[in-house]
Order: structure tokens, then C-alpha cells, then sequence
């Protein structure tokens, strides 16, 4: 049994320096960017309300009238902050490439839970109440971001106003961000227990638009 827990610890010592010396990369700030800015437009998508532009003139003349869900005020909001649900991801070591980025406690660190609550004691090199806290790499992910979104906000802008029939990560991410960059994580998408590579129709839905979500990831 004592040989057992020395060879688990050691695993998770692994597992962990590992995380602890990977840094996110282009593609996969890409992709977790346009996850929550879609998760986000897609909470107002379906709006009836009616926003009125401009201000009321002296001759009468009555303020423009749109509708919110294809207003600027839509997007601004939806932007707004928008790197801070960032700091919500969890890193899954265990999972490959861009999956290894999730909402929700990560097996391993599951793992590490239930053994203080059965009394082993476990040392990370961080007290236990912070166990939870944004690691650097998470920290990482959201500094990206949000240098990702100041240098293509127009980008975004020009997707929303003009082609919300493509998908957003084919826009944003294939065809401008990383256009010049590698894409591979773009096809990654999580089935079950295993992060897979899935073909390029696996990883859309029957519009043609990626089926990655929030919560899948």
C-alpha cells in the first residue's frame, strides 16, 4: 500500500509539473475566445426588445428605432469583460492538446480532494484553500485574450454587423486570427473521457457552424 501511494504521488508530481510548464497557445486562446463570446451573444440571441438611437429634435422628429439582438449595444455587452469568463477554465492535464482546458474540477485535482478527505496529506506547494484559484496558466489564457480581442476587435465587428452566417470560429479564428498560423486545435472537440480529433464534419452541425460549446469543453 505505501509503495502505492509513493508511485501515485509521483504521478501526480508529473502531471502536475507539466501543467505548471505549459503556456497556452495562439490557437487555443482563439478558440476559447470565440466559445464565450458566442456563448454570450446566444443568451440575447432571441430578444424581442427594441433599442431607440439618437435624440428627440425640436421639429418633432421621433428617435430610430432597431432591434436589440442586431444592435451594437448587443455586442458591446457581450464584450464586455468577456476574458474574465477565462479565469472560470480549469486545467485537465490529463486531457490532450486544447481540451486540456475546462469548466469544472479536473480529475486529477478530484483525486487529490478525495485523498485529504480520507485524511493523506498532500502537498502541492500551495495551501489547500487555494487549490482552486486561476493557475498561471489559466492567468496566461486570459492575458492573451484579451490582447487577442484589442488587436482584432474589428474583426469581431465585421463578423457580427456583416457575416453571422459563417460561424464565428471559422471567421474569427480560421479565416482572419490564425490565418497564417497552425489551426490544429480548431478540430479538437471532446467525446466523452477522451479528447478526439474529429474530421472537419464531426466538428460542425448540420448548419455548417462548429458545435463547440462552453460546456463541453
Amino acid at each position: 500500500m505505501e509503495m502505492f501511494t509513493v508511485f501515485l504521488f509521483y504521478m501526480f508530481s508529473l502531471v502536475l509539473a507539466n501543467q505548471e510548464e505549459r503556456l497556452p497557445n495562439k490557437c487555443e486562446v482563439c478558440k476559447l475566445l470565440t466559445v464565450e463570446l458566442q456563448d454570450a451573444l446566444d443568451k440575447t440571441g432571441r430578444s424581442k426588445e427594441v433599442v431607440e438611437l439618437g435624440e428627440v429634435l425640436d421639429t418633432g422628429k421621433r428617435r430610430r428605432k432597431i432591434k436589440y439582438n442586431t444592435s451594437e449595444m448587443r455586442l458591446t455587452e457581450a464584450m464586455d469583460n468577456i476574458c474574465e469568463r477565462i479565469l472560470q477554465y480549469k486545467v485537465h492535464a490529463e486531457r490532450p492538446g486544447s481540451l486540456r482546458y475546462a469548466k469544472g474540477t479536473s480529475q486529477t485535482m478530484n483525486t487529490l480532494k478525495n485523498l485529504v478527505e480520507k485524511g493523506v496529506k498532500v502537498e502541492l506547494g500551495v495551501p489547500y484553500e487555494l487549490w482552486d484559484e486561476p493557475t498561471v496558466e489559466v492567468a496566461e489564457l486570459k492575458r492573451q485574450c484579451e490582447t487577442m480581442l484589442e488587436e482584432h476587435e474589428e474583426v469581431v465587428e465585421d463578423w457580427y454587423f456583416h457575416h453571422q452566417d459563417k460561424g464565428l470560429e471559422r471567421f474569427f479564428c480560421e479565416a482572419h486570427v490564425l490565418k497564417d498560423s497552425d489551426q490544429e486545435c480548431l478540430t479538437e472537440i471532446w467525446k466523452g473521457d477522451m479528447g478526439m480529433k474529429g474530421s472537419e464534419e464531426e466538428s460542425e452541425g448540420k448548419d455548417g457552424k462548429e458545435t463547440h460549446d462552453a460546456g463541453e469543453l
